[in-house]
């Protein structure tokens, strides 16, 4: 009886259950809910991601069956059960990610999908559409004023210096400060060769030489180490080294990179203006300025011009942006990942599709910066005076204009033979669907058909068949042309010495006669992707190309117009954002940049780059994370000490000279770094707190330079065009078929500082690369320092290295004569700026008895000690 009873109960549940699901499909036959509710919503932040043509995570909501189907994480809906239906789980924030990104959705509009799917979740009949750029600027968020509370946003403060009794300077006192609260003991001073071989490493990247040496030990007089500082930093191989380091950050290269990897003759000019910027000791801001809007100043110099090469310097397939928005708003990205990291220290760039995930930098901030450089081109300008350039570049550009009207008269001769053989090729190698989408009228071909069409018509016809085809009148009427076309190249003039620059483009010009906007100056002929397309020599005035917001990232989906700007949680006051310039041929928008970048109001570029030399000193940033001062980047180990150091280099008038001067003369810096304290390894292990010097692997260049550097070998000359060390052949094969590589024998001629290695994206310099060198396409942080068995193995056979032990064992031999004893004590002194001690005295001896004096010189290259700055 019980069971009979207590199946009828489950009979009975069923059955109410079964109604229930049915009532609730009845309730969501009514289309009013989602025509009015849910539609506005999926419009406007659903459909520009996941629709029939664009399947974002291989998710369709354009329709109640692709919701149903889901994606790669499974069904997006469960009519019914919205607590189960993953759809309203994201979009309520109960799982991740958070949908949609960037622009969360109220919660009544949450309510009200919860609601619908838990109604049955019903599609209505009309058609899936997405927001108009008009109504998607109606949803751009805006910063909390709360933004400002984390500590890179606010504006740094020079604190009072801490009352610490055991020093003096201002750095001790904030790290003893630290070190006191945290229980740890600072290191005692390194011996005088130690600081001496320091000092030179991280100055010029090349230790000292026996002499001087000699001079700075014997030098015992007050101010012996402050002298040295100020005689490293007058070294032309000052700017060598620490303009290595910017053009990490810069992500320098002399190739284009891609498959192509076309060479850029002359991008070591910027190379070398790095250098001389550093040598001078420029001021940080107006390095800055130059490189962001060198050509926009009221003094523009070949040098100024020059250092605009900094916003060029990523990689590029080519740069006709104008025929392909994809890859322009791609270059974009670049330059504004560029100046986020390597100047803001913020990703800026993660803003492109939505707001920032972590960081309060809106997508309306990273399109208000675009906006700010988005009317830039690329292009060269040639080294001559301003009146015999704008000579030069008028003359060059009409007969560009002739040439391309006979080169257009010739296509048009060419393309209906063109068109013939390439549809009797289409029809003798292609199947039938293939023809017959061909055939097919454009409109009534279906998108597969579209694709299919446009990747057949594309094909090329070999020349010869081309020329057999033409008709004896027509190949008359072309070499008529091309002989033209060979005049004018007979009459072009030579082209002089020329720079890569940046500027405002002119093909949004607009002349003030009417009639004359059209694609480059009517005048002149010049276009966009000719040397020197901007320089206009009629009247008028510059017109900037609208920049739009794009949604979600994407270059087809143009939202609003925007207006220039800047990091909105990092502008205090109100900056111009345009500054007309007085030509009127640059649009003012990317100096108005520049300078809100260099403020005393910014709160981020003087951090940053205090913070660079820091690491470059000591091994860690005061923020590890060089590029990124953000949340999920590390907090600052001495807070105080980073503000009280960015204030201080502002008020030096941001010298990076006066910054060096500051942190050598502290005692941190003149720490030992062999010192073992069992109280601080506990309390800091990893040393994050500064309590010993932190010794440092010398980096790829300079693991090579101070190889050539000792051995004798090296060739000091500073500047000049790039040189290319052997490479051996296997590898040369095993590379892209396209790129540049001149390959020279190992010798003088290539024996110069590592700066001058020519830099091909797609293929690093093998000895390079086995040390770390960093990705060159994009702004370098910190380098990585590895320790893996390939860099012994460099160091133990590589021929070059090999090369370098013979010659710095002749050099040896010829100053120390056959006396071992000598040689092993000359080549400890050369190698690692100190005599041997005993036992290692004793090994040398017999290594070169048993062996031989290479053999000893080769082992000195492969020390620790050498390779390290302790």
């Amino acid at each position: 009886m019980r069971t009979k009873l207590t199946c009828e109960r489950v009979l009975l549940a069923t059955v109410m259950a079964v109604t229930a699901v049915l009532s609730i499909g009845v309730l969501a036959q009514s289309p009013d809910v989602f025509t009015n509710e849910i539609r506005p919503i999926m419009e406007r932040t659903c459909w520009n991601c996941h629709n029939q043509q664009v399947q974002s995570s291989g998710l369709d909501l354009s329709t109640r069956e692709g919701a149903l189907k889901g994606g790669l994480r499974g069904p997006a809906i469960v009519p019914g059960q919205a607590e189960e239906s993953r759809l309203y789980r994201q979009l309520a924030g109960l799982e991740g990610p958070a949908m949609p990104l960037g622009f969360p959705l109220t919660d009544a509009e949450i309510e009200s999908v919860r609601v619908w799917i838990n109604d049955g979740a019903h599609w209505d009949s009309g058609p899936t559409s997405v927001v108009s750029g008009d109504e998607f600027s109606a949803f751009v968020t805006d910063v909390p004023a709360s933004a400002r509370d984390y500590w890179a946003f606010k504006l740094p403060v020079q604190n009072p210096l801490p009352d610490v009794a055991a020093f003096e300077h201002p750095i001790d006192r904030f790290l003893e400060q630290t070190r006191l609260n945290s229980g740890l003991t600072a290191a005692p001073r390194a011996d005088r060769r130690t600081l001496l071989r320091r000092a030179y490493l991280d100055l010029i990247g090349l230790p000292p030489t026996i002499q001087e040496t000699q001079e700075f030990i014997t030098d015992t007089s007050p101010g012996a180490w402050e002298r040295l500082i100020d005689r490293l930093l007058a070294s032309p191989h000052y700017g060598e080294r620490w303009g290595r380091h910017w053009l990490d950050v810069a992500r320098y290269a002399d190739s284009d990179g891609y498959e192509q990897d076309v060479d850029r003759a002359n991008a070591w000019r910027y190379r070398d203006y790095v250098v001389d910027a550093f040598n001078s000791d420029k001021p940080y801001n107006q390095f800055i300025i130059e490189q962001v809007a060198g050509d926009e100043l009221d003094d523009t110099t070949h040098e100024t011009r020059i250092a605009t090469g900094f916003l060029r310097a990523g990689p590029r397939v080519n740069f006709r942006e104008k025929d392909n928005p994809e890859r322009r708003y791609d270059y974009l990205d670049d330059v504004l990942a560029t100046l986020g990291r390597g100047i803001l220290g913020m990703t800026i760039h993660c803003a492109r599709c939505h707001d920032h995930k972590f960081d309060p930098i809106l997508q309306k901030d990273y399109y208000s910066m675009a906006t700010s450089i988005f009317g830039y081109v690329e292009t060269l300008y040639p080294m001559l005076p301003d009146d015999q350039a704008a000579a030069y570049l008028t003359l060059t550009a009409q007969l560009d204009g002739r040439k391309t009207d006979l080169q257009e008269q010739i296509r048009e001769i060419e393309e209906p033979y063109r068109q013939i053989l390439k549809l009797e090729r289409i029809e003798r190698e292609f199947p039938t669907e293939v023809l017959q989408a061909v055939h097919k009228p454009e409109d009534e071909r279906t998108a597969g058909e579209k694709l299919l069409a446009a990747q057949v018509l594309s094909i090329g016809v070999p020349k010869n068949q081309l020329d057999a085809a033409l008709s004896e009148l027509d190949i008359t009427r072309r070499q008529i042309l091309l002989g033209r076309i060979a005049d004018i190249e007979q009459a072009r003039p030579e082209q002089p010495p020329m720079i890569e620059i940046v500027t405002d483009g002119d093909y949004r010009y607009t002349p003030d006669r009417a009639g004359d906007n059209v694609l480059g100056c009517p005048e002149c002929r010049i276009k966009p992707d000719k040397p020197g397309s901007f320089l206009h020599q009629g009247p008028g005035r510059y017109e900037v190309p609208p920049s739009n917001f794009l949604i979600r990232g994407d270059p087809f989906s143009l939202g609003p117009e925007m207006s220039p700007g800047f990091l909105t949680v990092a502008t205090y006051g109100n900056p111009p954002t345009e500054i007309p310039r007085a030509n009127g041929r640059t649009s003012g928008r990317r100096l108005a940049l520049a300078q809100w970048l260099t403020s005393t109001e910014n709160p981020l570029t003087a951090r940053v780059w205090v913070n660079r030399v820091w690491h470059h000193h000591f091994g860690r940033g005061i923020v590890a994370t060089l590029d990124n001062f953000g949340r999920v980047g590390d907090a600052p180990t001495h807070p105080q000490l980073l503000d009280w150091l960015a204030v201080e280099f502002m008020n030096q008038g941001w010298s990076t000279k006066q910054m060096h001067r500051l942190i050598m003369t502290s005692e941190a810096y003149m720490m030992a770094s062999a010192y073992t304290n069992e109280n601080n390894l506990v309390n800091d292990l990893e040393n994050h707190l500064l309590w010993r010097y932190r010794p440092q692997r010398l980096e790829a260049e300079a693991v090579r330079d101070v190889i050539m550097a000792t051995s004798g070998g090296i060739d000091l000359t500073v500047g000049g065009p790039p040189i290319f060390p052997y490479i051996p052949e296997e590898i040369l094969n095993t590379a892209q078929a396209y790129g540049r590589w001149d390959n020279q024998l190992d010798g003088p001629d290539v024996w110069r500082r590592s700066l001058y290695v020519y830099r091909r994206r797609t293929l690093s310099f093998p000895f390079f690369e086995t040390f770390d060198l960093p990705d060159q396409n994009i702004t370098t942080a910190a380098r990585n320092t590895s320790t893996v068995a390939p860099q012994a193995l460099t160091l133990l056979n590589n021929p070059f290295v090999l090369g370098q032990a013979e010659l710095f064992a002749r050099e040896v031999e010829e100053r120390a004569g056959y006396d071992i004893a000598r040689q092993v004590d000359l080549a400890y002194r050369t190698g690692l700026t100190r005599p041997p001690t005993e036992a290692e005295a004793a090994i040398g001896r017999q290594l070169v008895k048993d062996g031989s004096l290479v053999a000893m010189t080769h082992v000195i290259f492969n020390l620790s000690e050498f390779l390290y700055r302790r």
